[in-house]
């Protein structure tokens, strides 16, 4: 007699596409606010931006030097007369002439009349005159007045997430304040008869909570704001009610724990009583006990991401799947997944084949110049250990058994963005 059927499938989707199909179901939070640009860092801009002017708007020296009445490159022993000196908030105040020059800074406007720069360090001046006393290159080292920008460039386009740089570049367009999209509302459930506060004594059988912190901490990393957080027993009416309470108050809803198949895993039995639960299982190591789907609100419906309760597995899924999804709801355009690069193993990994793994390891660089990865000594998915100064997510396909030092591996590099 064959078994019942499995609704989710035996093994579970592969990770591309249940990043797929969750990411076909969300939909951005439309509310837009006014900040000012010392607020925008890690925000998606809700509006273009284009500039108004061309910048710097003035042809400016490059460097340190002197500024000359000719636009032709100068020749060894040539004279010129010294008529004043041009800085930086500060211009020379006339028309330069052929045969004269002026001291410039670096940043100043260049004097109309002028077309070239000599370095500080090629020229030879008396009180009155100046000689180039060194061949130059054919460099005028003047800025263009449109360097940076022209009238009419994009600046910015509609659901970037706002860096530092392109923070600093609308700064020096002019630019003081920015539309963005509202921060999706989070809303954290963390379950398990067995959790104690950290900090607090433990029975025999008790662990201290972790999930939350952990989870916490890297949606802060990802400027992302935790609304709501509340640590649940395994009890079906509390589970129930927090979850109806965060679904009416935050705009995403995400659990960890209580979501595999056990005696007191009702976590997605009651998803599928307040909504629906559109997907189970991924196939994918750690990670394996996810679910996906929506909490039914009255402002309509609450995405729902149940993560697993080994912490290690939480925080992989919630990187892998969680976090594209929230760039989605705050409106971003296309989400940012983490680049993948090539690393040889710097230590061997012993493994069974079964399902893709992603394993944590440590970026190095060998003696050659080579990128390499060392894996952590255990991969266990309840050992948060195994995350400390991880900044790779290695690869590893689910045919793969034991690894050597020295094969090659496909990365995900989960270091910080800084500029």
């Amino acid at each position: 007699m064959p078994g019942p059927v499995e609704p989710y499938g035996r093994e579970g989707l592969a990770l591309s596409e249940a990043r797929q199909r969750l990411l076909e179901e969300i939909n951005p939070i439309n509310a837009v606010t006014t900040v000012s640009l010392e607020e925008a860092l890690g925000r998606v801009n809700a509006r273009s931006i284009t500039a108004q002017v061309s910048i710097p708007g003035f042809q400016a020296s490059i460097m340190d030097g002197y500024a000359l009445g000719q636009n032709k490159r100068p020749t060894v022993g040539q004279h010129w007369t010294l008529q004043g000196r041009s800085a930086p908030g500060s211009p020379f105040d006339r028309v330069l002439q052929a045969g004269e020059a002026v001291r410039i800074l670096t940043g100043a406007p260049l004097p109309e009349g002028a077309g070239w720069v000599l370095p500080q360090e090629s020229v030879k001046t008396s009180q009155t005159q100046l000689t180039l006393a060194a061949e130059v290159s054919d460099q005028t080292w003047i800025r263009a007045e449109d360097e940076e920008c022209r009238a009419g460039d994009r600046l910015l386009n509609q659901g970037q997430r706002l860096t530092p740089s392109q923070l600093g570049r609308l700064a020096g367009c002019g630019v003081a304040t920015l539309q963005v999209h509202q921060k999706p509302r989070i809303g954290l459930l963390i379950s398990g008869d067995e959790l104690v506060p950290a900090g607090l004594e433990r029975r025999t059988g008790e662990i201290w909570e972790s999930n939350g912190t952990l989870l916490e901490a890297i949606l802060h990393n990802l400027r992302q704001v935790v609304h709501s957080r509340c640590v649940v027993p395994d009890q079906p009416e509390a589970l129930r009610q927090a979850l109806a309470e965060l679904s009416q108050t935050c705009d995403v809803v995400v659990s960890t724990g209580g979501i595999s198949a056990g005696d007191t895993d009702w976590i997605r039995e009651l998803v599928n009583e307040l909504g629906q639960v559109s997907f189970w299982k991924l196939f994918l190591k750690p990670g394996r006990p996810f679910a996906f789907g929506h909490i039914n609100s009255p402002e309509g419906n609450v995405p729902f991401f149940g993560l697993p309760g080994n912490p290690v597995a939480a925080a992989i899924t919630a990187l892998q799947l969680l976090w594209p999804a929230l760039q989605l709801l705050e409106g971003q355009e296309e989400p940012d997944l983490f680049p993948r690069i090539k690393v040889k193993l710097a230590n061997a990994l012993a493994r069974r084949p079964g399902r893709p793994e992603l394993a944590r390891a440590r970026l190095e660089v060998n003696a050659n110049g080579e990128l390499m990865a060392r894996v952590s000594d255990s991969q266990a998915s309840s050992r948060i250990g195994s995350l400390v100064q991880c900044d790779l997510l290695l690869e590893i396909p689910a045919q793969t058994g034991g690894l050597e030092a020295g094969e090659s591996l496909w990365a995900q590099l989960i270091r910080t963005r800084l500029l």
